[in-house]
């Protein structure tokens, strides 16, 4: 709502003893939890949007949150145009970290790819397009931020958009690792190569990922399918990554399918690009020595 009458009257209702239900509200009448520990607590306390104010019980009818000045002054209505935008972008600076500087910005990168096709450039250079979505800004993270900042040598063996359109596959580098790209195979959505002789002799890796959006993490059974196609093709376990990308950690997608996600894989956020999670499996030592 933009207007002064539309507003004004929002206000007049919220106060008002007789509230008429949105036909498609987004949480219940009586919903206080979510707002509180998702929104308030884990949201705007930490990035100092809000504040508890100090001397009110939990249990008091008191407000017991408010508005931080700073936060509050860029609702002022003296702010508008460039002066409104500055002043929104001086608060972001001094009170969001990286984190959620780079969230920002992918919000930013989905909204503006939410209508044009998504250029996806390939690590030797070659570029192709993806249909528009957010399913298609993770996919390009993945191609464009991940495979150079975690794999040797990347290349990109296989490229695959919802509705099991495929956008690329190098047959040439798949007959040469002795890998069968069957598009009727249960393939994930990006398979990355790595022919980087690593710290362990190995002299290649295969990266397996699927991309979440909405749903369909590397659960055990999906890892146990990809492994059968890998074995397939003579390579063995050790050459094997499994790779689960999302476009952020605090979003829903995550939440839902992290208790899926199988053991023995890797899980990466677009929004942390230079931060991994290891899905270790079974451990025999320590914790001392995990820690170390």
């Amino acid at each position: 709502m933009t207007g002064d009458d539309e507003r004004l009257d929002w206000v007049r209702r919220c106060f008002s003893t007789k509230k008429p239900r949105p036909a498609q509200a987004w949480y219940a009448a009586n919903s206080r939890e979510p707002i509180r520990d998702e929104t308030i607590r884990t949201g705007l306390i930490p990035t100092r949007a809000v504040i508890e104010r100090p001397g009110v019980a939990t249990t008091s009818s008191r407000p017991k949150y408010a508005l931080e000045a700073g936060f509050a002054k860029i609702f002022s209505e003296e702010l508008a145009g460039e002066e409104l935008l500055d002043a929104i972008a001086a608060w972001q600076k001094t009170h969001l970290n990286k984190a959620a500087l780079a969230r920002l910005a992918l919000i930013k990168k989905g909204v503006a790819i939410a209508v044009d096709a998504v250029p996806v450039v390939f690590p030797n250079g070659e570029t192709r397009s993806l249909c528009p979505g957010p399913s298609s800004a993770i996919a390009k993270a993945v191609i464009e931020e991940f495979a150079p900042r975690f794999l040797a040598t990347p290349a990109v063996l296989w490229l695959s958009e919802s509705g099991n359109k495929v956008v690329a596959r190098d047959e040439h580098l798949a007959d040469s690792i002795g890998i069968s790209i069957n598009a009727s195979k249960a393939l994930p959505d990006i398979i990355l190569i790595d022919l980087g002789t690593n710290e362990s002799g190995n002299d290649m890796l295969v990266v397996f990922c699927e991309v979440v959006a909405t749903d369909g993490p590397i659960n055990r059974q999906r890892q146990a399918a990809l492994t059968s196609i890998a074995e397939e093709a003579g390579l063995d376990r050790n050459h094997l990554a499994f790779l689960t990308a999302f476009a952020d950690r605090g979003g829903a997608p995550f939440r839902k399918a992290s208790s899926d996600i199988a053991w023995n894989s890797f899980v990466w956020f677009a929004s942390e690009p230079g931060s991994i999670l290891h899905y270790r499996g079974e451990v025999t030592t320590s914790l001392w020595a995990l820690a170390r």
